[in-house]
């Protein structure tokens, strides 16, 4: 049974009161861009928008990356004109603190109903929507017809459904974390800035008192974590980017924070890249 969602303002501002990330998606069921240098995908994101490109934007706004809860951003500029062309309202699951367990047929609900604790259901074109409290990592495919979507991912808004929501069973979190995690080794593809600016740090100490709160900064990162690593190589670039004290060993300690917290190499080197670009280094 299909919902339809009726787009208005104060639908809009109502989820994103009580803490729901939410952003606009087209009739096609694609997210619009967050800024008006990346419409119709001109920042060089993949074709579906699922994933942030090499953007040059001060944020990331591109899917999953661009749900917010900031009333500013969801009712002016750009995104004005987005909810009025939006087919549907999605939302950010891992920022909400939930999952989605999304189950596409009626086999996968059948699995559901014998393998899982009931939680809170809603219903969607060719299934369910099992929503537990609490984040993971995303992943498509885990089963016949059933995918996880929480960090890094984006599921439409079709209402708040049914049932009591219970804490994430590790059922789920298994079908993605066969193993203990263990943060993925980082192969550099950018260099440390060159020298040449005047520095101004009277000890190593400095550096590695610096490096070590921006390691912590990502990895006490719950939510927005994208957004997070940008900030923070932003940052550890405007202080120690242009006098030559960062080595690659510095990049390589903040790569693998962030990828410990599911970024991916490409996401590290794309927001390094960016970082740089928006200081001009």
């Amino acid at each position: 049974m299909t919902h339809p969602v009726l787009i208005r303002r104060d639908t809009v501002l109502a989820l994103a009161t009580h803490g729901l990330p939410v952003l606009p998606l087209s009739a096609d069921k694609r997210p619009f861009g967050n800024c008006p240098d990346c419409r119709d995908n001109r920042c060089g994101g993949r074709p579906n928008m699922k994933t942030p490109g090499p953007c040059q934007c001060p944020r990331p706004c591109h899917g999953w990356a661009a749900a917010t809860t900031d009333p500013t951003v969801l009712s002016s500029g750009p995104w004005a004109g987005a909810w009025r062309r939006a087919g549907a309202i999605a939302y950010h699951p891992g920022a909400a603190g939930v999952t989605i367990v999304d189950l596409d047929d009626t086999d996968a609900i059948a699995w559901a109903r014998e393998t899982l604790p009931p939680t809170r259901t809603v219903a969607t074109t060719r299934g369910e929507h099992w929503i537990y409290q609490g984040a993971m990592q995303s992943a498509n495919g885990v089963r016949a017809g059933v995918d996880i979507k929480s960090s890094m991912s984006y599921a439409r808004w079709l209402g708040p459904g049914t049932g009591c929501m219970v804490a994430l069973p590790s059922a789920v979190r298994a079908m993605v974390e066969k193993k203990p995690s263990r943060p993925r080794p980082v192969s550099l593809s950018v260099p440390a800035p060159a020298g040449g600016g005047l520095c101004s740090h009277r000890s190593p100490t400095y550096l590695e008192r610096g490096i070590a709160m921006a390691e912590q900064r990502i990895t006490d990162a719950t939510s927005e974590v994208h957004a997070t690593v940008y900030r923070t190589f932003l940052a550890v670039l405007a202080a120690h980017g242009r006098c030559g004290c960062l080595a690659e060993t510095h990049i390589a300690r903040l790569f693998t924070a962030a990828q410990a917290k599911g970024e991916s190499p490409r996401h590290c080197t794309d927001a390094w890249a960016n970082a740089r670009t928006a200081l001009g280094i």
